[in-house]
């Protein structure tokens, strides 16, 4: 299945989105100038914690491939940036079946480099929001087998959706709907670790009309409850390696990572 690209996507490029500039931390050109706007007001730490993300993502979702995952459902999924998911997993498992979602217009422009799977696997991309989990699963279900388990992974996501919008119960109901030996992915950028430089990263997001729930660790632990968290735990994304992996270099970091199965 491939997603329809007949109509041109509409792109707001007077307003800053998420997507667009998490693009522009990790140096790409898919930004617009009110994109940039936002990154340039930000921290250089803003651009480690895009780096480091990225990163955490790559090590978790080559951890769960190596151990037989075969199917991903990745929310958030932002503007394609090599290796994509769907190219790391598949690397182990060329049968690989990988779902992405992002709500940003621009980014379906660019999915077709999302679509170019493994002969033997098969990706696919919808249009839709993490607050509308619904949507997401009922499209979702076209591509995978919910009867199998399914990694669910949600990198630098969940401090876009604030209390207000229900950010656990999006998670919570995502999770039930995942079989058991299911996996929940998960990085959180921090409140509580380096508070100055959050709330600071928080103030320029706002004024780019750009809200931010940033969380101390006893809230983002809340997304695993009733989870089997997978050693090192809830850690810092660059102390987060699954084992017989390099560990990262040592490095500070305000980003919360963890890695959890759906018992």
């Amino acid at each position: 299945m491939t997603t329809d690209h007949s109509q041109p996507p509409h792109i707001d490029t007077g307003r800053a989105h998420p997507a667009r500039v998490y693009d522009w931390l990790l140096g790409g050109k898919d930004n617009y100038p009110v994109d940039e706007a936002v990154g340039e007001t930000l921290p250089p730490e803003a651009r480690d914690a895009a780096r480091q993300n990225r990163a955490f993502m790559n090590r978790a979702v080559a951890h769960l491939a190596a151990r037989g995952v075969d199917q991903f459902l990745d929310i958030g999924t932002g503007i394609p940036t090599e290796p994509n998911l769907h190219q790391i997993v598949q690397r182990t498992v060329p049968k690989a079946r990988v779902v992405y979602a992002d709500n940003d217009p621009i980014v379906l422009r660019h999915a077709e480099a999302l679509l170019v799977s493994s002969p033997e696997g098969a990706t696919d991309y919808i249009q839709a929001d993490v607050r509308e989990p619904a949507e997401i699963v009922r499209h979702a279900r076209e591509i995978l087998d919910f009867d199998r388990p399914i990694a669910l992974s949600l990198i630098a996501l969940m401090h876009f959706i604030t209390d207000d919008q229900n950010a656990h119960g999006i998670v919570r109901g995502l999770v039930e709907t995942l079989p058991s030996g299911s996996y929940l992915v998960l990085s959180h950028a921090s409140i509580d670790l380096f508070p100055e430089l959050s709330e600071q990263v928080i103030a320029q997001y706002a004024k780019g009309g750009i809200r931010l729930g940033f969380r101390t660790r006893a809230e983002v632990t809340r997304f695993f409850d009733g989870l089997e968290l997978v050693s090192p735990g809830l850690v810092t994304a660059t102390e987060w390696y699954g084992e017989g992996q390099e560990p990262p270099a040592p490095e500070d970091s305000g980003i919360y990572a963890a890695v959890a199965r759906i018992p």
